[in-house]
């Protein structure tokens, strides 16, 4: 049983993200449930440690109080996405969030090549963030350069793929398993992945199982988290 005090002094709250909800969301309904179940004042503090994606789900890891200094650390933990690629078709924004823009052939892909173009993407690697990204050019979320219809030159920057297994082939659909280091866009991956294999892909499915030692297994709906602060309290 948590108590405000608690809360104030610091917590890592492991949070299963819904799909279609913001990070932010998630963590805004959790503020205003301890505002209002656990009678802490409104300016405490809470924040997340890795944004996911709308069309995502998984492991949120939201700090409270003291602990919102540790986010940053956590926030550089290595992450574990399973997830699914779409070959054969691209989006714009290389997920769901925008409509197929071009379809590729697939009738010279199979397994051997899937394993085979996996290994060009172990190690460190060139990435270049989707420009349907919350980050930031001269001041301008590349999102909102995507939605006016602007043309931007992105600039790649250096990741890491620490493991990448396949887990299930059913062309058009490939699962997989990465491991990969802070700052990794695994909509990238899916682009990047069906480029290698002279065709194209986009992500369908991706949810985060872990970040560092800790586990979705673990972690709480985020909708049951109000309901756990009335009756612990």
């Amino acid at each position: 049983m948590k108590t405000a005090e608690d809360f104030q002094n610091g917590q890592i709250l492991l949070i299963d993200k819904p799909l279609n909800w913001t990070s932010f969301q998630a963590v805004n309904k959790m503020k205003w449930a301890l505002i209002s179940k656990a009678n802490l004042p409104k300016k405490f503090k809470i924040g997340h440690a890795g944004t996911l994606d709308p069309l995502a789900t998984g492991l949120l890891l939201v700090c409270t109080g003291k602990f919102t200094k540790r986010i940053t650390e956590l926030q550089g933990q290595a992450k574990e996405y399973t997830g699914t690629f779409y070959i054969g078709a691209t989006t714009p924004s290389y997920d769901l969030e925008t409509e197929i823009d071009q379809t590729f052939p697939t009738e010279h892909i199979d397994a051997a090549l899937i394993h085979e173009t996996v290994k060009q993407f172990l190690g460190e690697i060139d990435q270049k963030p989707p420009i349907f990204s919350a980050i930031k050019k001269d001041g301008v979320r590349l999102y909102e350069h995507a939605r006016a219809g602007e043309t931007i030159e992105i600039a790649s920057r250096k990741t890491t793929i620490h493991e990448f297994e396949i887990t299930r082939i059913a062309l058009p659909e490939i699962d997989f398993r990465v491991v990969c280091s802070k700052g990794t866009y695994i909509r990238s991956l899916a682009f990047d992945f069906g480029k290698a294999m002279n065709s194209g892909s986009h992500l369908t499915v991706l949810r985060r199982t872990k970040i560092g030692d800790y586990n979705v297994a673990d972690a709480m709906d985020v909708t049951l988290f109000e309901e756990s602060l009335t009756e612990g309290l």
